[in-house]
């Protein structure tokens, strides 16, 4: 045998094998998923619903069907205050995460909470993930007028300033893709389960499909 073409057929077969092993590297690393964590209440945990139809498996499965590879961690824990949250934020962050969706704050204003304290925990909650380099999208609420104009004026208004605060990715209101056109809250008959308060399947798959290009460009951060 010709020493000559041994040694090219061997550098060939390295280089093929190098390359190869070089595309499946890539391709490990493209594939490799972004882990969101959906830290909220029972709006985010999927409260109502089974399993596969809630706010976070829906949003992972929006995001796959738009070519990204995600991780969905369900944070939602029903009936939780800001308050709370804050107070199970490290454990919940035991793990890295990529993103955080802050879901938090329907409680507070359920039980006629002062809106500062509102906004002192989601202040909290957004200076700890600022401060383990992870990206956030807030997700902001609305107050209805039972407890009168300047209590809903000063709760809507924390989410915003958050926000701007924060420079965090924001979405202003949960319920914004239920809302009829010329409305001012959202659409129950459609939407929501029988307690007025929870959505149905119908309305987390349009909620789903409403805030999920702002979590992409958080991800894209």
């Amino acid at each position: 045998m010709n020493c000559a073409c041994f040694r090219y057929g061997l550098f060939n077969r390295i280089c093929n094998a190098l390359m190869i092993f070089c595309v499946c590297v890539a391709s490990s690393v493209r594939a490799e998923p972004k882990t969101i964590v959906a830290f909220g209440d029972s709006l985010t945990q999927g409260y109502g619903l089974p399993a596969d139809l809630g706010f976070v498996p829906k949003m992972g499965y929006w995001l796959g069907a738009q070519g990204v590879s995600v991780r969905m961690v369900n944070a939602g824990v029903s009936g939780d205050t800001t308050a709370g949250g804050l107070a199970r934020l490290d454990w919940t962050l035991a793990e890295t995460a990529d993103l955080v969706i802050v879901n938090l704050g329907s409680n507070d204003m359920l039980r006629g909470l002062d809106p500062r304290l509102t906004y002192d925990n989601l202040q909290k909650i957004m200076a700890k993930l600022h401060s383990k380099n992870i990206q956030t999208l807030l997700i902001g609420h609305l107050a209805p007028l039972n407890y009168g104009k300047d209590y809903k004026k000063n709760y809507d208004q924390v989410f915003q300033q958050i926000a701007i605060e924060n420079d965090t990715e924001f979405y202003p209101y949960f319920f914004e893709a239920l809302v009829a056109i010329g409305e001012v809250v959202p659409n129950m008959q459609l939407y929501f389960q029988a307690d007025g308060l929870h959505p149905n399947a119908a309305g987390v798959e349009a909620l789903v499909s409403d805030i999920g290009p702002y979590v992409l460009r958080a991800l894209k951060k």
